[in-house]
């Protein structure tokens, strides 16, 4: 496939999250265009104005948006960030029963406006939802994935980079499994530049030990939880990452993402949506990595995975 030309993006949700993803996405010209839906009028109407003010500044990207799914029609990006909004003390997975609900209403109408459309889920518990809009749409796992752990693996890098004082481009290094408690590094690929992370040599400090990065990586898990218990909810660095998806399917670029989509088969694990390296490209997930893991690793992978299918099972999903 090639880049799209005169691309078009919707984002459903004009919350904290949908409109920081509208900004990001007008600042960095994501698409061509970006429309902004909610079922609040008052709302989204505000937000597309207050944005639309901008443009000035932000290149040749258009907005729109309103109470219409109308909106909808011709995108060739459907995000999808419309939900209960997770208060302190919850877990993502606690969400799941109001917002399944939302979503299994609302995918048909979207899939309906925007047949040709790849389709990314950030509500959240994103993993489950990601299963949920597969079936209800019958749309291929590579049209509907979720952002996964494309932040949680951003927070990772900053925090290394930080430590290691690099920056952090430099650090290769990503977050699989469960978009929740039960993430957990890649460590076995992690890298430095071209360094493996436990050879790294700091010019004026020690090596990472085992224990610091535990550290790192509980903090990686916890990171959300902080952010909601200061301001109430996490926006920029989410609105900047599904941005960042976004381009990965516009621009046809083959990048490769810890994006969550409906597996089969991949280290034992099928019909639950987990994060693991992926190709993203005008197609949506059109390869899913079979990178090395550790015995460790494949054993917390299942462990990700059994989360993910009690919360399925528990909804009794046909």
């Amino acid at each position: 496939m090639a880049v799209i030309e005169n691309s078009k993006v919707a984002i459903i949700g004009a919350g904290a999250v949908g409109t920081s993803m509208a900004y990001a996405s007008l600042i960095r010209e994501s698409a061509r265009e970006v429309a902004l839906y909610d079922i609040q009028t008052d709302k989204v109407e505000a937000e597309v104005l207050d944005l639309a003010h901008g443009t000035q500044f932000t290149g040749s990207t258009r907005i729109t948006g309103g109470s219409d799914l109308a909106v909808v029609e011709h995108s060739n990006v459907v995000v999808i960030t419309a939900g209960a909004k997770q208060h302190p003390g919850q877990s993502r997975l606690d969400l799941v029963g109001t917002n399944v609900g939302i979503l299994t209403d609302l995918m048909p109408k979207l899939v309906e406006r925007a047949p040709d459309a790849v389709f990314v889920i950030v509500s959240n518990p994103c993993d489950v939802l990601a299963v949920v809009a597969q079936r209800v749409s019958g749309l291929p796992a590579s049209r509907v994935f979720s952002s996964g752990t494309v932040l949680d693996s951003s927070r990772l890098r900053w925090l290394l980079a930080e430590r290691a004082g690099v920056s952090t481009s430099s650090v290769h290094a990503m977050i699989v499994g469960e978009h929740g408690d039960s993430e957990f590094p890649l460590w076995s690929q992690a890298r430095i530049g071209p360094v493996p992370l436990l050879d790294w040599q700091p010019a004026d400090s020690a090596p990472f030990s085992a224990t610091e990065l535990d550290q790192i990586a509980d903090d990686v898990k916890n990171a959300a939880y902080k952010v909601i218990a200061g301001k109430g909810a996490t926006n920029y660095a989410i609105g900047l990452s599904g941005a960042r998806i976004i381009e990965a399917v516009l621009r046809d670029e083959g990048a490769i993402l810890p994006v969550s989509s409906v597996l089969q088969d991949y280290r034992g694990v099928s019909g639950i949506a987990l994060s693991v390296p992926s190709v993203v490209d005008a197609s949506g997930v059109s390869q899913v990595i079979d990178v090395p893991f550790s015995a460790r690793e494949e054993e917390l992978f299942a462990r990700s995975a059994h989360a993910l299918r009690e919360t399925l099972g528990a909804l009794a999903l046909d």
